[in-house]
Parts: C-alpha cells; sequence; structure tokens
C-alpha cells in the first residue's frame, strides 16, 4: 500500500480560514471556534485505510480532548465523483456509526485542503489558543499490517503540552496515508 507523507506546513502559520458545510448541511467556520483553547483539524476521508486503522482511536482522542477545551474539526477534500465512497451522505453515515462528537465537514472545491498544504488522510493540524501552528504530524507510530498500537501518543503529546502552556517539540513526524484524491488539474504544486 504506496503512503503519502504530510508536506509538514511550517510551524507557526496562522490558521488558514475556512466555511464548510457539515454532514447536517450547516455552515461552520474557523471562527466558531474562537473560544476554544486549540484548534485540531484533521483532513480524514472515509475509505482510506490508514484513516480506517486510527479512527476508533482518534474519535475517542477527539472526546477526551474536546471535553478539555480543544476545538476539533474533520474536513473532506477527496473528489467523490471518482470516490464515491466519501460522498456526503456517506460522510453523515461514517460521522453516526462512529459517534463523531466533532464536525465533520466537505471541502468539495478542495480550496481548504490547498490553503492548509494537507497531502494525505489522516493529515493533523494542531493550533494553538492564537491559532498559530505547533504541530503537524503523525497521530503516532501505528501504520495499516506494522504492528504497532493505535495509541495518539504522538498527537496527545502535543495537544497536552498546548493545554499546558508548555512548547511543543518542534522534532514532528510526518503523516503517512492516502494522497488526498484530487479533481483533475486541481494538484497542488506543493504536492508534486
Amino acid at each position: 500500500m504506496a503512503a503519502t507523507a504530510s508536506t509538514m506546513l511550517p510551524l507557526g502559520t496562522k490558521a488558514p480560514d475556512f466555511s464548510l458545510p457539515d454532514t447536517t448541511g450547516k455552515t461552520v467556520s474557523l471562527s466558531d471556534f474562537k473560544e476554544a483553547k486549540a484548534l485540531l483539524v484533521v483532513f480524514m476521508c472515509n475509505h482510506c485505510p490508514f484513516v480506517k486503522h486510527i479512527l476508533s482511536e482518534f474519535v475517542r482522542l477527539a472526546k477526551e480532548y474536546q471535553d478539555k477545551g480543544v476545538a476539533v474539526v474533520g474536513i473532506n477534500s477527496n473528489d467523490v465523483g471518482n470516490y464515491p465512497a466519501d460522498r456526503p451522505e456517506m460522510m453523515a453515515q461514517v460521522a453516526g456509526q462512529k459517534g463523531f462528537s466533532f464536525p465533520y465537514l466537505y471541502d468539495e472545491m478542495q480550496q481548504v485542503a490547498q490553503a492548509y498544504h494537507a497531502a494525505c488522510t489522516p493529515d493533523f493540524f494542531l493550533f494553538d489558543r492564537s491559532r498559530k501552528l505547533v504541530y503537524r504530524g503523525q497521530m503516532d507510530d501505528s501504520r495499516p499490517g506494522n504492528g504497532q498500537p493505535v495509541t495518539g501518543a504522538d498527537l496527545r503529546a502535543a495537544l497536552d503540552a498546548v493545554l499546558a502552556d508548555r512548547p511543543v517539540p518542534e522534532a514532528q513526524m510526518p503523516s503517512m496515508g492516502c494522497n488526498i484524491k484530487w479533481k483533475a488539474g486541481q494538484e497542488p504544486d506543493y504536492y508534486a
């Protein structure tokens, strides 16, 4: 199974704005989370084996840290014309089955993925209270088939540091996963 690594957007980058529909059709925007202690944005989808591998633990992690004041948002930017398992109605089904406590947004025009320099699913971006990027990378060392348990260790360490007002270590491992499924002619330059 071929894997794509995250682009490792520069630390300190301001969170790019977004305004996207969730699985109920309600528009969710970056500004909706201005009171949150931190913001975790994850680019994900329904069909990717890397996402499926971590999803149950990620849902637990998201709920745990939402209870501590972290806002969590999932974004699907895949081309649903070629990947129908990622259609909005299927997103709603997965969110319901897995008990998502966070909004799952659909980036139909793929502009939000491009603004974040997202490259793979899952691709994690953690922003501090001032919405500066402090972590981008893997959830943990686990990958489908490598025998490592899914713990969320790397992401948890970053979240704990942000919540304790400690610096997040700059040595961060890129996330690995399926490449974002770009529409024809939409693949961004940073992705090549």
